[in-house]
């Protein structure tokens, strides 16, 4: 009895366990039948797709030198850990993961998520980047803890000179929403598939198509689990240009030194060929803070300072021109047979408006005496120059202003440059809808009132004096194509502009007398000049400037332009020191300290 009970019941469950089997094996029949016929042509197709990549291969970016060979940009090979983002991301895991090896911070959490919202094309995002070699070693040797981190070796920009030239040097950082919009509008988003970084600022924007270069790909044979086969086909990248400048960083570091810890900004310049030697803006940043994405800290630091450190102020900073736009409104007189010489006025230190009790005070108090057009540059006499603008009304000395590139943009190879600004009455009744006062030309004339210019401006005004010839002020050395040299100002040729009176009365400026007499006692070479002061507030009625009671942001800005040597300029240079008082004083040593690293060291 048992033994049958027994028989009946294990052939019970052999039946069941077979009917299972048939059951199972049918769904897998239909399963099989549903993929290779039903779904054959979507599989096949899916199959064919996910077993072949395409990996972008970027290319190295091309160098920024000086015009010796001065590396001022380079890549340099930093090791990352990355993720792929198409996998499952538990960020938090992660960096608890790797906690151990490096520390992952809440700032590269965020970082990643921003770049990973931004991310132009598929690929492995970085989570940690420049990993010391500590950090490396211990990674490699804990790397099969972590399969779902990949280590990556890749160039990485970088710039050796840190603060030093980073306004026209510029930056890069990653590619945004933004650039990829600009990039598809230009057609030109082919060209940075498998790129992270675009020139931003500086040269690095101006050629960026140079220096970027053009990516290459791998085409690879992937398995299911995406081990790869096989390498199809390989297309080379090609790589980004070096670019040479014009700067020499002996002349810039020489430049930088002089500043100290003032702000401003100085160019030098070669007046016969508009080739840019030094350019400084101070204060500085290091732009390799922007390289990897720059950190809030940072980023409010800069962008939140009084100082302004990310502004360039070579192209962008404006200020009114002070006496150093004597000059040329001097050659406005001589253009229209104003005030020419033997004219002479004297001066008891005070102009008086024509039909009017309002008086406008020379800087020199009791004045210069006998004043003419040539002791009036070398003196920077005031009153001469009120009653010179009087005399020769606004539009007649914006035309000449606007022949020497005032108003307008130089060109430059440098983003996001001012054009400054020459106001006249259309101007004031536009901006403020008020009339133009006589008094408006007067102070117009000795550079102060709405007037506005940029050191590039003032520079290459200053080089017109020299040869009358068209030039554009350039940083890049090898383009001479007459695109790059073409300024954006009227030829002065054959324009009836006697330039031999103004270059004598700034060849003065340096002498016995000038208002900057030292730098001729103190220089193996001659030197042409203008001191020029402006003014940061205007005073009030009866008010007198103190110097001595105001902090130093409201103190007058110092100006200096000149050439030499006089009888044949190898250099030209303009200079803006913000609130650094005097030109003659605080903006001219500087300029003699450049002027001795270029001449006397046989340039």
């Amino acid at each position: 009895m048992d033994l049958y009970k027994f028989k009946y019941t294990f052939k019970q469950r052999l039946n069941f366990i077979f009917g299972l089997i048939i059951f199972i094996f049918l769904i897998l029949l239909a399963k099989f039948f549903y993929l290779q016929v039903t779904q054959f042509n979507l599989y096949s197709s899916l199959s064919k797709s996910n077993s072949v990549k395409i990996i972008p291969i970027p290319p190295i970016r091309g160098q920024i030198l000086d015009r010796n060979g001065e590396i001022l940009a380079e890549n340099k090979l930093i090791s990352t850990l990355e993720i792929n983002p198409k996998e499952k991301l538990d960020l938090k895991k992660i960096k608890n993961q790797l906690n151990d090896i490096v520390q992952i911070t809440n700032y590269d959490i965020k970082k990643f998520r921003k770049i990973l919202k931004e991310s132009h094309y598929s690929s492995t995002i970085p989570i940690k980047t420049n990993l010391t070699d500590i950090q490396l070693a211990k990674f490699v040797a804990n790397q099969y803890k972590h399969p779902n981190i990949i280590l990556k070796h890749k160039f990485s920009r970088a710039y050796p000179k840190e603060k030093s030239g980073a306004h026209f040097i510029g930056h890069i950082n990653r590619i945004n929403k933004k650039d990829i919009m600009k990039l598809k509008k230009e057609n030109t988003f082919q060209s940075y598939m498998g790129l992270d970084h675009i020139g931003k600022t500086g040269i690095e924007y101006f050629y960026e198509d140079k220096l970027h270069g053009f990516p290459g790909y791998k085409k690879i044979e992937v398995d299911a689990n995406n081990k790869v086969i096989r390498t199809i086909e390989t297309i080379e990248p090609t790589h980004g240009s070096d670019i040479a400048l014009s700067i020499d960083y002996k002349i810039q570091q020489t430049a930088e030194r002089a500043f100290g810890n003032y702000k401003g900004a100085l160019v030098a310049m070669n007046p016969k060929n508009g080739e840019v030697l030094a350019y400084v803006s101070q204060p500085s940043y290091n732009p390799n803070l922007f390289t990897n994405g720059i950190d809030e800290a940072n980023w409010k630091r800069l962008n939140n300072s009084i100082h302004k450190p990310l502004l360039d102020r070579v192209v962008s900073g404006i200020y009114p021109p002070g006496s150093t736009l004597k000059p040329f409104v001097a050659l406005a007189a001589l253009k229209n047979n104003v005030r020419r010489p033997p004219f002479t006025i004297i001066d008891n230190g005070f102009f008086k408006m024509p039909n009017s009790s309002k008086i406008f005070k020379d800087w020199k108090k009791g004045g210069h005496g006998e004043v003419g057009l040539v002791k009036a540059i070398a003196v920077s006499c005031d009153t001469f120059f009120y009653g010179l603008g009087i005399e020769l009304g606004i539009p007649k000395l914006n035309e000449v202003l606007k022949r020497f590139g005032f108003g307008k943009k130089t060109n430059i190879d440098i983003p996001n440059e001012k054009k400054g600004l020459i106001a006249n009455a259309e101007w004031k009744k536009k901006k403020f809808n008020k009339k133009w006062y006589q008094g408006e030309t007067a102070i117009t004339a000795i550079g102060q009132g709405y007037t506005q210019t940029t050191p590039i401006q003032l520079v290459l005004a200053t080089s017109k004096l020299i040869n009358v010839k068209e030039i554009r002020p350039h940083l890049f050395k090898e383009n001479t194509t007459p695109s790059l040299m073409q300024s954006n100002s009227e030829y002065l040729e054959d324009d009836n502009i006697d330039l031999s009176l103004v270059k004598e009365g700034m060849s003065l400026v340096t002498q016995e007398g000038g208002t900057a007499a030292f730098i001729g006692r103190t220089s193996n070479y001659s030197m042409s000049a203008k001191t020029g002061t402006s003014q940061v507030f205007g005073l009030k009625k009866d008010e007198v400037y103190d110097e001595s009671i105001l902090p130093d942001r409201l103190k007058d800005h110092a100006l200096f332009i000149a050439f030499a040597p006089s009888e044949n300029p190898k250099l030209v240079v303009s200079i803006v020191v913000e609130n650094g008082g005097h030109g003659g004083s605080t903006a001219g040593p500087i300029a003699k300290k450049v002027f001795d690293e270029y001449i006397n060291k046989g340039n």
